[in-house]
């Protein structure tokens, strides 16, 4: 992702939707939406979107496996892994 996002008034996604979709589709770079000058949305293709999430997913898992070792509670390497290979794949 560049380190600037492009910045697009709700006006211009009234304006041409299909065009801005087609531009974060080509670049899958997300386009950040305005209203009245401030942030509002965001735009993302579905690709990105779903490796975001999978990203998510696995942060998740691993703050879950550090508070159950705090706790005492531990869950063989194996399944962890495994588990985290599943959510990699995507499945």
């Amino acid at each position: 992702m560049s380190s600037i996002p492009t910045i697009v008034p709700v006006s211009d996604l009234r304006r041409d939707a299909a065009g801005l979709m087609d531009a974060v589709g080509s670049t899958h770079e997300p386009v950040v939406i305005t209203q009245h000058g401030r942030p509002k949305a965001v735009l993302q293709d579905i690709d990105s979107f779903q490796q975001m999430q999978r990203k998510i997913e696995i942060a998740e898992l691993l703050a879950r496996g550090d508070a159950e070792i705090e706790a005492g509670v531990s869950i063989p390497a194996s399944s962890v892994m495994a588990e985290a290979r599943s959510m990699m794949s995507g499945q």
